[in-house]
């Protein structure tokens, strides 16, 4: 390829970087550097730049791609001097050009919202109007409640009266100027370090004015109302937060910043600019008595008030607590987090609505009374939807038999439900095909269907663009990994994403709408669509997910009847659905099974030190059989073990990227109805269990949860079409059926918050089950007897609020703040990083290098890493990550692996630069800057050779039949989990 590199570097890196451009390419100008150059060339041309880099360092390289075009393939360094194409300028004005001037002026003694000259009386009325008409049209059962909206809406920018923002508001430099995070000031000598942002004023000038004797609004919709001001934007990010951090030093501050204006008259000219918005309220609605704005502040303000201020906290994001909670209060928590979340996302997505209008159009709008017009638009996600047709279509195409009567039946028990719908069924009865008959009969013009792990997501997307489904709708699959609409490799814009007519999407998308500021008004789009959660059980244990779920739920179930929200699992975890959502299991419509094969489950009480032939999980297995492990580690020690003796596919979490999608087509087209049976045996993580239309005739798990148990089972002949009776060996540790929390396993469902009731329903089916077989709907009635026994609801609660403690931790620590880091502004594509932010589990990219694993005894380490790294900055990585823990050793010293590598790291990667851990790990949030978990062994020879080696390295293994992915040496030849 031919390429050009163009620098504008400064000072001594201008020397710096012309010496490694000189070795490479010719220079044909000043800064102008040109060269044909290979893909690994043009790697380390970018290495090299990278070592030296500094904050004077400009280097951009284009690739030639005919006379006529070039593109730009990376930029070192400083991405401010060049545009979004790479390229650079050549000269700028501060003249007023003429298509630049400006023809509406601010005028004296208005106060202004925005730098369309907004004014900010106008501003504020049209938000509080257009977010309570929003939280009426999507809650129509609480229009009493949208007065709280309003208020908020109302109130939200009051800080914006601050004489420093309104000096720069008027500014005609600053003329259309937008910012992701709304209106701040951004002058040069000003900064934040020491002024409080508007929306801290307004909600310091709400606390002031609140008139606490009044009754119109209780304590909690008070709360709401601060909690919508003054989160309507993302907190700042400052250096010293404590000097922000309760309503008093917002006072000081804001006091001390001002200059000729005391805050007296501040507050005076607050309650003036209020009674304003009451009279554009006034004319608005055409109402005579006064005004619900009105009734919320004091028109004279108590100064002594003021001294009530000292100490006193602003409001929280997320509101739990742990100290001495039941279960009970768990739910009043919920409901008012989740309230929260709407009031906020109403406020919000009315600001923006608002804020895209010009001054003029936003006093037509007011004039002419339009603003409905604004919340109708906005509520019309889908126009002209003929989803309805496309299922009435697909369902015509099953055949008339019993099994689709009954599905009709259920699907319209489904629709007569109050508010939230609860579906279950044994797996393969046919509960996808049920909640579409579901949104059909409730006329539902947009799903998002929504999973707990891609893996199902992939699974419901290939059957749903299937012809037996819906070939002619728009389906669209929405996840971190895969953005595709109605087939694979099929990219959706960027502009068209959450648009599909069913959106196929995990809930970590759609949690984004409660934990983060930018993608908050995705909730009214969750609010104003058919919604179905898939496989829910899957949240119950998981830390911050069982929670935050619950409020997703919350939020649904206060829109009443107009809620259409399903919940759909085999396993519904009763007790759950009861103490936490307030469903009783009375409301679960169950779908019966018209699978009528034989089943029985056998224990396999095992030795876990011993990984050989008397460990069920390691011994060979006859063909069509599945052996399902806790861990992805079990299943691949398992696999290396039978390497020569099975014709057996791998599948689990711990694969780069494109590994991963390869195994996962390979397994569905194996072990898919009529598939093509290219295996005789899938050894997998618990990556397979749920939602995935395969089926094995033979199955061995490891002992878990009742939901994962039963889930397991839903791959066990499926299809019903096996004539002898079905086995399901469950391997038991012997620690575990003596009662002992100790070895691996245990341990893991410890950690998980598993252990209690996985050993109880262990104990209840050794008294339940009998030598004779029995059909699935008689397990699933055993599943619901269980979660009606007292002596398991006291193990299934213990449990439960184990979990919810460290959901708690989790949020107080994660999340949950949405906060803003100031950014130098550019328009360059860049690859997503980790979120500091994500529920997840603390997660890096890294890199490995390659274990060939063919002869277990002779390990051949290979001069290769796991994956490459693109020429073109706008291309993915084939990348592969690692839990924090993992890298650290879990807190063992002996362990460690991010120390060791550290030492050495920069040794291999030839740079003198000293780097502690806490500096890697989080460069490693981004793909291009991965911890190095392993070397090849010509690396390793620049830092001592072989005996530098760590003990736990961790290496990306493979075989001739395939990858077994990532795996500690150290791992192979012990029982360490």
């Amino acid at each position: 390829m031919m390429v050009t590199f163009i620098s504008q570097c400064e000072k001594k890196a201008l020397n710096r970087t012309r010496k490694v451009l000189d070795a490479f390419a010719n220079r044909i100008g000043d800064n102008t550097w040109q060269t044909i150059i290979t893909e690994d060339g043009l790697i380390t041309v970018k290495k090299l730049l990278r070592q030296t880099a500094t904050k004077n360092t400009a280097i951009s390289c284009h690739w030639l791609r005919s006379r006529s075009r070039s593109e730009l393939v990376w930029i070192v360094g400083n991405r401010d001097k060049f545009n979004s194409q790479g390229m650079v300028p050549v000269n700028i004005t501060q003249k007023e050009l003429f298509m630049d001037i400006i023809s509406d002026k601010p005028r004296a003694g208005v106060i202004y919202a925005n730098t369309k000259l907004q004014p900010l009386t106008d501003h504020l009325f049209a938000v509080g109007y257009v977010a309570e008409k929003l939280y009426e049209k999507l809650l129509p059962e609480k229009i009493d409640y949208a007065k709280t909206a309003f208020i908020a809406g109302c109130l939200h920018d009051l800080g914006k009266i601050d004489p420093r923002f309104q000096e720069w508001v008027v500014d005609p430099k600053k003329k259309d100027y937008v910012v992701e995070d709304g209106q701040h000031i951004d002058n040069k000598k000003f900064s934040f370090e020491d002024h409080p942002r508007h929306h801290e004023i307004s909600v310091l000038l709400y606390e002031l004015l609140d008139d606490l004797d009044l009754k119109f609004f209780n304590p909690d919709n008070k709360k709401s109302i601060k909690h919508a001001i003054y989160w309507h934007h993302a907190k700042p990010f400052r250096k010293e937060e404590k000097k922000f951090n309760d309503y008093e030093k917002i006072y000081i501050k804001f006091k001390n910043n001002l200059k000729e204006q005391s805050f007296e008259n501040i507050l005076e000219k607050v309650v003036s600019l209020l009674k304003r918005v009451c009279d554009v309220d006034h004319k608005y609605r055409s109402i005579t008595e006064s005004s619900i704005l009105l009734e919320t502040f004091k028109e004279k303000i108590d100064l002594d008030k003021i001294s009530t201020l000292e100490g006193k906290s602003l409001p929280n994001y997320k509101n739990y607590k742990s100290e001495d909670l039941t279960l009970e209060n768990y739910q009043s928590q919920i409901r008012f987090n989740a309230e929260n979340n709407i009031i906020r996302s109403c406020v919000i997505s009315a600001d923006r609505l608002i804020s895209k209008l010009s001054a003029s159009d936003l006093q037509i709008s007011i004039q002419d009374k339009k603003l409905n017009d604004l919340v109708e638009n906005h509520l019309s996600i889908i126009k002209d939807s003929n989803l309805c047709s496309q299922i009435e279509t697909s369902l015509k195409s099953f055949p008339d038999q019993e099994r689709s009567k009954k599905q009709n039946e259920i699907a319209n028990l489904l629709v007569d439900k109050k508010d939230i719908a609860v579906l279950s069924g044994p797996a393969g009865c046919g509960k996808t095909k049920i909640g579409l008959e579901w949104a059909y009969l409730s006329k539902a013009k947009q799903i998002i269907w929504i999973c707990p792990r891609v893996q199902i997501c992939q699974g419901l997307f290939t059957d749903l663009i299937s012809e037996q489904y819906l070939p002619n709708a728009r389906i669209e699959i929405n996840t971190g990994e895969f953005k595709f609409t109605n087939k694979w490799d099929s990219l959706t814009p960027e502009n068209e994403y959450f648009s599909g007519d069913i959106v196929i999407t995990t809930i970590d998308q759609i949690l984004n709408s409660i934990i983060t500021h930018t993608k908050v008004d995705t909730l009214i789009n969750y609010l104003n669509a058919h919604i179905v959660f898939d496989e829910f059980h899957e949240y119950v244990n998981m830390p911050a997910f069982n929670l935050l779920f619950a409020e997703l739920v919350e939020c649904k179930k206060q829109q009443g009847k107009m809620s259409n929200t399903l919940l759909v699992s085999a396993t519904p975890h009763y007790f759950y659905l009861k103490q936490i959502l307030d469903i009783e299991s009375y409301d679960v419509v169950a779908m019966p099974s018209f699978n009528q094969r034989k089943y029985k489950i056998e224990f396999k009480i095992f030795d876990e030190t011993k990984q050989d032939d008397s460990n069920p999980l390691y011994q060979k297995q006859r063909a069509k059989t599945f052996i399902i492990s806790n861990t992805a580690i079990t299943a691949q020690k398992s696999f290396i073990w039978n390497l020569k003796n099975e014709n057996a596919i791998l599948f689990h979490s711990k694969f780069k990227k494109s590994d991963k999608n390869e195994l996962f087509k390979s397994v569905y087209e194996s072990f898919k109805e009529d598939g093509q049976n290219l295996y005789d045996i899938l050894r997998s993580g618990p990556i397979v269990q749920a939602s995935l239309n395969i089926s094995c005739d033979n199955m061995i798990s490891e002992i878990t949860t009742p939901e994962n148990s039963l889930q397991r089972l839903g791959r066990l002949d499926r299809f019903g079409k096996n004539n002898d009776v079905n086995i399901y060996s469950i391997a038991i540790p012997e620690s575990i059926h003596q009662g002992k929390g100790v070895g691996p396993c245990a341990k893991f469902l410890v950690r998980n918050f598993e252990f209690g009731s996985t050993k109880e329903w262990y104990k209840f089916l050794q008294s339940e089950l009998s030598d004779k077989p029995f059909e699935l709907s008689w397990l699933y009635e055993q599943y619901e007897k269980f979660y009606k026994s007292d002596n398991a609801k006291k193990f299934i609660e213990s449990d439960l609020i184990g979990s919810f403690k460290s959901s708690i931790k989790l949020i107080d620590y994660k999340v949950i703040d949405p906060i803003v880091i100031p950014s130098k502004k550019t328009n360059l594509a860049k690859r997503a990083k980790i979120s500091k932010n994500s529920l997840r589990g603390e997660n890096r990219f890294v890199q490995m290098a390659i274990i060939n694993l063919n002869n277990l005894n002779q390990p051949e380490f290979l001069e290769q890493y796991a994956y490459q790294m693109p020429i073109n900055e706008r291309e993915d990585f084939d990348n592969l990550t690692a839990s924090k823990d993992e890298i650290e050793g879990y807190g063992n010293s002996v362990r460690n692996l991010l120390a060791h590598m550290q030492k050495k790291h920069h040794n291999i990667l030839g740079t003198k630069k000293a780097y502690k851990d806490s500096i890697l790990l989080n460069e490693a949030r981004d793909p291009e800057f991965p911890i190095y978990l392993s070397y090849t062994p010509n690396d390793l020879l620049r830092v001592g050779g072989e005996r530098e080696r760590h003990n736990y390295a961790i290496y990306y293994a493979v075989c001739d039949r395939q990858p077994i992915g990532a795996i500690s040496i150290k791992q192979l030849n012990s029982n360490e989990e």
